[in-house]
């Protein structure tokens, strides 16, 4: 499944929906794409230690939990297995809920706290890259789900696609610090956190659905 959001697709953003799983092509897609979104992260990491900007410490970790999502799909073909899907999917819910808190304690402490931020034109790129990691990896999904009729890959794709928005939020944190408001940067940062607790949610009511039940994160049922 794709992230907390819904695109009118019929189907929430949770964990890579497991439909995928039985065809090659459809892993293949959700692999490009985790690479392009992993590289997305490292090059904003690298920005992040410079900047120092909660706003795209929050969005980074936002595309790496997205990122994330695609490594039970990948067990699941692997071993042909549900329990270690359903393992790993804990997993990856674990994981984002805990980047989700690091995300909200460094905001919280940066609106306690407020400091300068340097390096701005590096920081807005950061978001321009994130939006552009985002589109290729929705451009990835989006062909891929046409050329294999899956609208879970097509849902997806356009949910990589908000998540480009998103990024282009980190823009706008370079924008508000540079007109003199530092807090605008820590809020920025807040309201990304927001997104990656929807993330956890949805992933998590993922996970926890059984086999052949219909999935409450989207809708459709989860067999084998």
């Amino acid at each position: 499944m794709g992230a907390g959001h819904d695109h009118g697709h019929g189907h929430s953003h949770g964990l890579v929906d497991r439909s995928i799983v039985s065809s090659r092509a459809g892993l293949r897609a959700v692999a490009w794409s985790l690479l392009v979104l992993m590289a997305t992260t490292v090059l904003q990491l690298g920005v992040y230690v410079l900047t120092g900007s909660v706003a795209l410490l929050a969005d980074l970790i936002h595309n790496f939990g997205d990122a994330l999502t695609a490594i039970p799909v990948g067990i699941a073909f692997l071993l042909r297995s549900f329990q270690a899907e359903k393992r790993a999917g804990y997993f990856v819910v674990l994981a984002i809920f805990v980047s989700a808190c690091v995300a909200l304690w460094q905001s919280i402490e940066r609106l306690v706290d407020p400091q300068q931020i340097d390096y701005l034109w590096p920081l807005a790129a950061a978001g321009v890259v994130g939006f552009i990691g985002n589109e290729i990896a929705a451009q990835i999904r989006t062909r891929a789900g046409k050329r294999l009729n899956s609208p879970a890959l097509i849902a997806d794709g356009a949910h990589a696609r908000a998540d480009g928005l998103v990024s282009l939020t980190v823009v706008g944190s370079a924008v508000v610090v540079a007109l003199g408001l530092e807090i605008g940067d820590p809020i920025i940062g807040m309201v990304i956190t927001l997104v990656i607790l929807r993330i956890t949610w949805q992933s998590l009511r993922t996970v926890q659905a059984d086999p052949g039940e219909p999935d409450p994160a989207g809708g459709h049922p989860r067999s084998h």
